[in-house]
């Protein structure tokens, strides 16, 4: 049995950063399965609106691939306790993924989003055609980069990760 690290994060931290709490999903649908067996669940809105999307960005030539999606509390714990247990600091890891409880991926509306051809979670990837294509399509499905550079969540830049917001105008053009 997994024993999780123990750590705290700082109160001032959230407060500074104006960190919104993320309550969890509680409908979640199975919108993927990786190539590994992994299982993707997004909310059934978001679902959608994904599907919606990948379809577009195919019939573009732009393949999008689904690389982290829904997130419980639970899980967010332990990848904070796995990189203090790697020998990260805290404040380190914080930039970089957000404390059990603030993570937009707990709502199964945020998605990490990779090419085929290009490496996972790297900044890199606003060099390639499917960040252009997401730059100029995904808020037409409802999706926004939600830490683009100089964040006012002071998390690093992530061009691979997007999150839908229901909105009436994105049903309404789906």
């Amino acid at each position: 049995m997994k024993m999780a690290a123990s750590f705290v994060i700082p109160p001032q931290l959230i407060q500074q950063r104006g960190l919104t709490e993320q309550d969890e999903a509680q409908e979640l649908v199975l919108a993927e399965t990786g190539e590994d067996g992994r299982e993707y669940f997004l909310t059934p809105a978001t679902n959608q609106a994904w599907q919606a999307m990948k379809t577009a960005a195919t019939q573009d030539g732009i393949a999008l691939l689904m690389i982290s999606a829904f997130r419980s509390i639970a899980r967010q714990t332990d990848i904070i306790s796995d990189k203090l247990a790697a020998g990260m600091v805290l404040q380190d890891i914080l930039q970089v993924c957000a404390p059990p409880g603030y993570s937009e991926h707990h709502t199964g509306r945020a998605i990490d989003i990779a090419t085929p051809e290009d490496p996972e979670l790297e900044i890199s990837f606003d060099t390639t055609a499917a960040f252009a294509w997401l730059q100029a399509n995904a808020s037409r499905f409802g999706f926004h980069l939600s830490y683009p550079p100089g964040n006012s969540s002071g998390f690093q830049y992530e061009p691979w990760h997007w999150c839908f917001a229901e909105t009436k105008t994105a049903h309404q053009k789906n």
